[in-house]
């Protein structure tokens, strides 16, 4: 019988088996647990086999008793699978679940699904409007891992290869960390960053419980589990090569770039990033890239996803084009999403849902 059954802990390994994003992971929904927010795992068997899963998150409307669900970077969902969802939802007062699948634009469409006139996605007798507000970016940047570091140091950018030499000709050297004083570090630069470039961060809080449960324990490395991994890149002043002994302010190693990376199955991924405003000039951040890359090898993955950038020919006014253009520099390619879709549970509410989106849209940007 092909029903839908919700997944027991377990059945863990098996469902990471079906899953291909973090965020689709049973380490991940842990974690969002702890945040308070309610997790749903549901999967299809077929003769005693897992054969199809999802991981929701369900949000709650402030003052109300409706939900948003959220079912981000998965696989296109069968029309079994949409059956299931539209079940949860109402069991669950959901105005509308998001999907955001983990698929390329330019990956073949079969004959379970298609893309209609409308930008709906069409699965089945399902029809899937396209999200108001996506969540999550539709484009990301992937370097493939499977070259020499000779290969890939040619295939950088002049100015990246550059930036690389002169951090570490400055002495900055980076490490990887697993403690809470490391962490702390982390997050003081992460607040600097967030004030200087005016971002949103999630808090402290958040940011904590997700280190304290995805940190590889033990520096214990499996490709099964989700696991983060914590880089500092540090730099010396009295230490430096280059500078005279005099010219030199302070004598203790200052971090300069902290940086989380996620490793999962064959992928490692850069999803947290954070960098200080002093000695920016020694371009510590190009040098933590390297070195992340180098970590990915090391660990015999094949491929690096750096989690979301602009599409193609961006806009130089772009808040985000700088961080944009220093992905750039190290020759990954650009790969495209197909998007976000909602399936909708409550018709009347989502339409009034769209009209206040829209009026947010606008106050936020009268506000700014």
């Amino acid at each position: 019988m092909n029903i839908f059954q919700d997944i027991l802990e377990n059945q863990k390994q098996d469902f990471n088996k079906l899953s291909i994003h973090p965020l689709q992971t049973w380490e991940w929904g842990e974690f969002r647990k702890k945040t308070g927010i309610k997790v749903i795992r549901r999967g299809r068997v077929e003769n005693k086999k897992l054969v199809e899963s999802y991981q929701l998150t369900l949000h709650k409307i402030p003052h109300t008793k409706f939900n948003i669900g959220y079912l981000p970077k998965g696989n296109i969902p069968s029309e079994n699978m949409l059956n299931d969802l539209d079940q949860i939802g109402k069991e669950n007062n959901c105005i509308f679940i998001q999907l955001e699948p983990n698929i390329e634009k330019l990956q073949m469409l079969n004959d379970q699904y298609q893309i209609n006139q409308n930008l709906e996605l069409i699965i089945g007798h399902w029809s899937l409007p396209q999200s108001t507000h996506p969540l999550f970016t539709k484009h990301t940047l992937v370097l493939d891992l499977n070259k020499t570091e000779e290969e890939f140091l040619k295939s950088f950018s002049q100015k990246t290869r550059y930036n690389i030499k002169l951090a570490a000709k400055h002495g900055i050297y980076i490490k990887e960390e697993l403690n809470q004083n490391s962490f702390n570090i982390y997050w003081e630069i992460m607040q600097k960053t967030t004030t200087r470039q005016k971002f949103y961060a999630h808090t402290k809080k958040y940011h904590d419980l997700m280190f304290q449960t995805l940190s590889a324990e033990n520096e214990r490395f499996d490709r099964n589990e989700l696991q983060a991994h914590l880089f500092i890149g540090y730099y010396n002043p009295s230490k430096d090569p280059i500078l005279q002994a005099n010219q030199a302010k302070d004598n203790q190693p200052l971090p300069l770039v902290a940086w989380i990376l996620f490793t999962f199955k064959d992928t490692l991924y850069y999803p947290y990033g954070s960098s200080s405003s002093e000695y920016k000039n020694l371009m510590a951040s190009n040098l933590m890239m390297w070195e992340a890359i180098k970590f990915g090898k090391k660990l015999n993955l094949k491929s690096f996803d750096m989690w979301g950038s602009l599409g193609e020919n961006p806009d130089p006014g772009d808040p985000w084009y700088g961080f944009h253009k220093f992905k750039l520099g190290y020759n990954p390619k650009l790969v495209e999403f197909i998007g976000s879709y909602d399936l909708v549970i409550n018709k009347n509410l989502y339409q009034i849902y769209k009209i206040a989106d829209k009026l947010r849209k606008v106050y936020l940007k009268i506000k700014k």
